[in-house]
Formats: C-alpha cells, structure tokens, sequence
C-alpha cells in the first residue's frame, strides 16, 4: 500500500488498530485474574462508595468506570485528581475505595493524589500499566492494564491501554453486580429512561 492510495492506507491503519486491541483484549484477564477477586472483594466490602480518579484519557476512562459501577447497583463517581488537589479530596472519607488510574503509573497528580490517601488510610486500587512505579506500588491492590502497544499508526496515542483499563473495569462491575445479585427490576429503577429503558418496560410487561 502506498500514499498514492490515502483511502487504502486510512484503512490498513484503521484493521490494524482493531487487530491490536483485540490482542490486548485477549491478554488482559491472564494479566488481571489473579488480582480481580482482591479488588471486587475491596470494593464489596466498603462502607462507603467507590471513587475513581484519573487525568487525560485515563480519566475520561474512569468517569466512565464510575457510571458503569453506579449504574450496576455500587455507589460509585468520578473525581478528577488536579481538582482533588484544590480540595475535591474532601469527597473521600475513610470509608471509601478509590480506584486510581495511571498508564505510566507516574502522572504526578495522581500519584500526589495517591499518597494523600495512603496518608488518610483509604484503600486503593491501582490501575496501571506498569506495576512495579510509584502508583502501582501505592496500591492496595494492583491491576495490570499494560499493553505491549498503543494501536495508532505511531504507537503513542492512548488506544489499546485505555481499551484494555475500560474493560478491566467493566470487569469489576460484573463482578460486583454478580454479588448484589443484581436484578432486572433493581437495573430497571435506574435506568428508566431511553431504549434500555423502554426495553425494560416491555420485557416487565410481558413478564
């Protein structure tokens, strides 16, 4: 293929960026199975909510990780960790899980963020792509969400790790809805609205 065909080469890049994914997809549970039931076990065991925290991509990531966990019966949301060094780590309280995410496992605000709660006692669940750095070592418990390459033409752009870290939680919220004992009807009381919704009606209907 060559860039007298940009059409072609557009589409090399986007099959090859889906191939790459699907090959971190496939890794990530042999990297994580040893350590998932520790975390689901933390996360259970709480008092408080789960809190998630991450910057950049990572944190988009973990916004998303928190709606899923909330909306799957575990009190969960999102902080950033530049704003919970201006106050917003007030939210945390002693009863709480945080769930910190970091691909380098050196991002300087979170890794800040991270000894503020290993100070305060709070339990945290490291999400990173390199156990043995700063955050990895501040974890509780440590979840590898290493890839061995980004899916992008450069191998730079968060791609396959923020695929991998996005499952990884999706994991988890499994995991701990399979504990609750999650029910269609208790899905249903938070998700009312749109298709899912309107699905949900209709299948309580014809129950």
């Amino acid at each position: 293929m060559t860039t007298n065909d940009p059409a072609g080469t557009a589409l090399t890049a986007a099959l090859a960026a889906l191939a790459i994914e699907s090959e971190a997809l496939a890794g990530a549970a042999a990297k994580v199975e040893r350590d998932l039931p520790r975390a689901i076990e933390l996360m259970w065991r709480a008092k408080g909510r789960v809190i998630v925290s991450g910057l950049g991509k990572s944190g988009h990531v973990g916004a998303k990780i928190a709606a899923s966990l909330a909306s799957m019966g575990t009190p969960s949301f999102f902080v950033h960790s530049t704003e919970a060094l201006h106050g917003d780590s007030g939210m945390v309280t002693p009863d709480d899980v945080v769930i910190l995410i970091s691909n380098s496992g050196e991002t300087a605000e979170v890794c800040w963020f991270g000894r503020m709660l290993q100070t305060w006692g709070v339990p945290i669940i490291a999400m990173v792509g390199v156990p043995d750095s700063t955050l990895g070592r501040l974890g509780q418990v440590t979840l590898n969400v290493g890839v061995e390459r980004e899916a992008d033409p450069l191998g730079l752009a968060p791609t396959a790790s923020t695929t991998v870290t996005l499952a990884v939680g999706d994991a988890l919220a499994a995991g701990l809805m399979a504990l609750r004992q999650w029910t269609p009807d208790q899905f249903h009381e938070r998700h009312p609205g749109g298709s899912l919704g309107k699905l949900l009606t209709q299948a309580g209907g014809a129950a």
